[in-house]
């Protein structure tokens, strides 16, 4: 029922970014208060007793339910960003995207080795940028718990890209 619900909060967007890319369009279903605590208590609870010591969202929208969810969990909160946003030393991974590539950096310093860390992004499309995101926590010693999407893209399996790492999806969408 909580599926249905979210769903029905999210704009779907033909051609954009761009021709052939139907874009799911959450910022309708933040700005929805019901919708926004749901989708953050399903984003949540697998992890309520998971001794997360931080959680790493990815820029932008990953932002929103990163830092929302660290609070809850009672972790920190460390940002994935695009190049050159950080002020102090980083390290950087380059992805696919499903409509082109990118980098993402993360401050050299974010995550002490052995930290228990929970990454967390609003869509998993073709996986490239959560595989990024492994590479940049995982380089600094870090013990991925999961990775955490409001929506996945089932079709696209991006699932694949991410090796063993856990990963839950509050929203699956099969087309």
């Amino acid at each position: 029922m909580t599926a249905e619900l979210l769903k029905a909060k999210i704009r779907h967007v033909p051609d954009f970014p761009k021709p052939g890319i139907l874009f799911y369009d959450i910022t309708t279903l933040l700005r929805d208060p019901e919708g926004l605590r749901l989708a953050l208590d399903a984003l949540a609870a697998p992890y309520a007793a998971a001794d997360v010591d931080l959680v790493v969202g990815m820029e932008s929208r990953g932002f929103i339910f990163g830092a929302a969810l660290a609070d809850r969990l009672g972790a920190g909160f460390v940002p994935v960003r695009k190049p050159g946003k950080l002020p102090s030393a980083s390290v950087r991974a380059s992805y696919d995207l499903e409509y082109g590539s990118d980098a993402l950096e993360i401050h050299a310093d974010a995550i002490v080795p052995g930290q228990r860390v929970l990454i967390v992004d609003d869509l998993l499309a073709t996986g490239g940028t959560a595989q990024a995101t492994i590479e940049l926590v995982s380089g600094l010693g870090a013990r991925i718990v999961a990775c955490a999407f409001l929506v996945e893209l089932t079709f696209l399996q991006g699932r694949a890209r991410l090796g063993t790492t856990p990963v839950h999806a509050v929203l699956p969408y099969d087309d």
